[in-house]
């Protein structure tokens, strides 16, 4: 009983006792069968209510919300339907995916009643039949998916389970407005094999980006190579740009052999050539001319 029924069927109670009381008990009689009757008569149905009321076995109508009036004894409620949207979360244990993969689903789906007529009289309990129809669809989007796809792919399985939920309900007047898969588990020794699969795909993919990256070092320095030879100039202030770039960071100093120095400078290695083949030419004819005149000595002093 509402509080507002109660209020009424209260106040005339209390004015039949006060007739009552005062001896006119026609009058108490009177305002007590009018508390009962308001009792049974006046209902009330929150602003998120629809009652279906049956006159006599057959449908009268959905009253709702507020206040109104029914015929005692004739008239009944079978239902107050509640349209707010509901949460009912369900899950499917043990469902084997398509390529035999035991796996455990825990999804919730909300609802709300948009027909409380059909709500009432075409299902018995439409709340328990929702939670029977999406473990059901769950269990068969399962087992139509492989499990690869369950677990990248959720969001086109997610639509297409509240579609699947949505299409068995719309009968019973019963509006589905999503689905949200929250876990899917799948056994340990499951798990550590696709963890050892990935880390072996990511090596490999590693080392197939590592291959890829060496052949293009060594395409820049077959490049880089062809133009040095083209181009010795260009190698010579190379290799200075390394030296420089060595050592003028913490004060380094380096040690660079007169060789390398020379091959640094190759056209100044070049002119010194032919002056170091003069330079062992006179000094050839200068021993071959002490060498005659030691002769003539020993000649001398032997004569």
């Amino acid at each position: 009983m509402n509080p507002i029924t109660s209020f009424i069927v209260a106040v005339f109670f209390l004015s039949g006792l006060l007739a009552y009381a005062s001896s006119y008990l026609l009058l108490a009689i009177l305002l007590w069968v009018c508390a009962a009757i308001v009792a049974q008569a006046l209902r009330m149905a929150n602003t998120w209510q629809k009652c279906v009321v049956l006159r006599a076995g057959k449908l009268r109508g959905v009253n709702g919300p507020g206040l109104f009036l029914i015929i005692p004894v004739v008239d009944r409620v079978v239902a107050t339907i509640d349209e707010r949207i509901q949460t009912t979360a369900f899950n499917a244990e043990q469902a084997l995916t398509r390529d035999t993969v035991p796996v455990n689903v825990d999804a919730i789906i909300f609802w709300h009643v948009h027909d409380a007529k059909k709500a009432a009289l075409a299902i018995t309990d439409y709340s328990q039949a929702i939670d029977r129809v999406a473990q059901t669809s769950l269990r068969e989007m399962i087992g139509s998916s492989m499990l690869a796809i369950l677990l990248s792919d959720r969001q086109s399985m997610v639509q297409d389970l509240c579609g699947k939920i949505a299409e068995k309900t719309a009968e019973w007047g019963i509006t589905v407005r999503s689905v949200e898969i929250r876990d899917v588990a799948i056994p340990e020794a499951l798990q550590d094999a696709m963890s050892r699969q990935a880390q072996a795909e990511r090596e490999k993919q590693a080392r197939i980006i590592l291959g890829s990256a060496e052949a293009e070092i060594a395409s820049k320095f077959v490049e880089a190579a062809n133009i040095y030879a083209e181009h010795p100039a260009a190698l010579q202030l190379r290799a200075m740009n390394i030296i420089y770039e060595t050592t003028k960071e913490r004060g380094t100093t380096i040690l660079i052999p007169s060789a390398m120095v020379d091959s640094l400078n190759p056209q100044a290695t070049a002119l010194k050539k032919p002056a170091s083949g003069r330079s062992a030419a006179s000094t050839a004819a200068v021993n071959h001319a002490g060498s005659a005149e030691a002769d003539l000595r020993t000649a001398s002093g032997a004569g």
